[in-house]
């Protein structure tokens, strides 16, 4: 005899793997978010600073 499956768990598993996969397209579609990207910006931007201030004086 094979294993009882709860029809239920398995809709609600197939309704969030495509919402997943739906997700993950539009994502790939769009892109990153403004926050994210101003994000991003901003730590390079914090990292460049950093770099640039331990660098030595030319002699």
């Amino acid at each position: 005899m094979g294993d009882v499956v709860n029809l239920r768990l398995k809709r609600k598993q197939a309704a969030r793997d495509e919402a997943r996969r739906k997700g993950d397209e539009n994502a790939v579609k769009h892109g990153l978010s403004k926050a994210v990207r101003s994000l991003d910006q901003a730590r390079a931007d914090k990292a460049a600073r950093e770099l640039d201030g331990h660098k030595r004086e030319p002699e």
